[in-house]
């Protein structure tokens, strides 16, 4: 194990630069030099090594610091060790402040370095296990980027394999942030229009007049502010995919002009004359049930049938627990990387608050916890102290009693309140939790005269 990891010794003292490399080269590891800081910077520029032993004292060039921090910007989670013959508090806490792993004094103990040089590889060896335990586990229950051990989710796996070549539309059902999109996505880039376009419409966000401009384009001149000629989103997806998400959420007219593109392959520009032909396969989805729209007379029977000829139920997370560990280290992975936090566990106790709670934002929700837990963490691994807010919004659920002796609006109104505020204001995960578009979240909020919560009380965060 010990050839993996290789180390540089950094010195401007020849002699005490070779005798440290000797001295770990005796205990197996392979071991380079560098005789002042530039020359360590740009040998860590050619390859990364496990441990990076630095003195402080370099004169003529970077010192030991900054030659540290110069490794730290290539790699964020190099293991360097200071060494110098002139120990002061000062420099001991700066360099450790400045990410040193250890601060070592000279003369140094062979010994000594030997345990420590152990103790570091071992950390190291635990980690890079971890990272390829996960890696593993990931590649073993992903498909197109959606992670499940779940037997119904791996039945649908099966199923976007078996149609995914086909022409056939697709509806796709679940609760809002069950990840919709995700199977729609790899529906298209499982067949053979992966290398067409894939085209989301949202048709939750825009009024009637402004999504039929977004689906089938505008002529110049059709309408106030229609200053030049637009494709819509059916030509776009020519020969691809279009994915109208919220589809329960169009007009009746809408609907119409839906049926007769899936039946015909063709349609009108708003304001054209010109009939326009295209191979688009649709997939719609919803957090609606159609068949109770339909039966209600709010959604038409033809369209719900031509969008239905294949079916795609989405469990929530709540019904695929087991899905929870994997996704939260998961997105713990993914998430503290993209924010450059240096976090890479969870705690048992943690994980139990996370796997206790009930999801209804679902796996969207999970994500954004996870997100908002990292941005708070002070240490290097979450822990239950880091999710208090789940435990909140739980007691909230357990309190909660259907009122009786209220019309829907004020319900509606309280509900939205509530929402807001376990999420300190945050529109994007109420939003997400109510099952609606931010968009509607934001005129209801107009409509209710809602108060927009700010910090200390609440805050907005997009």
């Amino acid at each position: 194990m010990r050839k993996n990891w290789e180390i540089l010794v950094v010195d401007d003292e020849e002699i005490a630069c070779e005798s440290l490399a000797a001295w770990l080269r005796e205990d197996g590891y392979p071991t380079d030099i560098a005789l002042s800081g530039q020359e360590a910077i740009n040998k860590a520029k050619e390859k990364e090594y496990a441990l990076y032993f630095v003195d402080l004292k370099m004169p003529g060039g970077p010192d030991g610091i900054e030659t540290m921090m110069h490794i730290r910007n290539i790699y964020p989670d190099a293991s360097v060790i200071i060494i110098t013959a002139h120990a002061t508090v000062d420099t001991a806490i700066t360099a450790l402040k400045e990410g040193a792993q250890e601060y070592l004094v000279k003369p140094i103990n062979p010994e000594e370095i030997s345990l420590l040089v152990d103790r570091i590889i071992k950390v190291k060896n635990l980690q890079r296990q971890n990272i390829l335990l996960r890696k593993k586990l990931t590649r073993q229950y992903s498909f197109h980027d959606i992670i499940s051990k779940n037997q119904k989710m791996h039945d649908i796996f099966q199923l976007i394999r078996d149609i995914a070549s086909l022409k056939s539309t697709v509806l796709i059902q679940g609760e809002s942030g069950t990840g919709k999109e995700l199977v729609a996505r790899a529906i298209h880039y499982s067949g053979d229009r992966a290398k067409k376009p894939f085209v989301s419409v949202s048709c939750a966000a825009l009024a009637e007049t402004l999504l039929e401009s977004e689906l089938f384009g505008h002529e110049k001149g059709s309408f106030t502010g229609a200053g030049s000629r637009k494709k819509g989103k059916f030509e776009l997806a020519d020969g691809g995919t279009i994915f109208l998400d919220e589809i329960g959420d169009i007009s009746q007219k809408l609907q119409m002009d839906l049926l007769r593109v899936i039946q015909e392959k063709k349609f009108y520009r708003v304001g054209g004359s010109e009939e326009i032909n295209v191979d688009v396969r649709v997939i719609a989805a919803t957090n609606k049930d159609l068949m109770k729209a339909v039966k209600a007379g709010e959604f038409r029977e033809e369209l719900y049938y031509r969008l239905n000829v294949i079916n795609i139920q989405i469990p929530p997370l709540r019904e695929r627990r087991e899905d929870i560990p994997l996704l939260v280290r998961h997105f713990v992975d993914q998430i503290s990387h993209e924010l450059n936090k240096d976090i890479n566990d969870i705690t048992e106790n943690a994980m139990r608050v996370l796997m206790d709670y009930n999801w209804p934002g679902n796996v969207r929700e999970l994500e954004n916890t996870i997100e908002r837990a990292i941005v708070t963490c002070k240490s290097d691994v979450l822990s239950e102290e880091d999710f208090t807010f789940i435990s909140r919004a739980r007691e909230m659920d357990e309190d909660w009693t259907v009122p009786t002796n209220e019309s829907l609006q004020n319900v509606e109104q309280r509900v939205i309140e509530a929402t807001l505020r376990r999420f300190e204001g945050n529109i994007k995960e109420t939003a997400s939790v109510l099952g609606i578009d931010r968009s509607t979240l934001y005129e209801k909020i107009k409509k209710y005269d809602i108060p927009r919560y700010k910090k200390e009380e609440t805050i907005e965060k997009e």
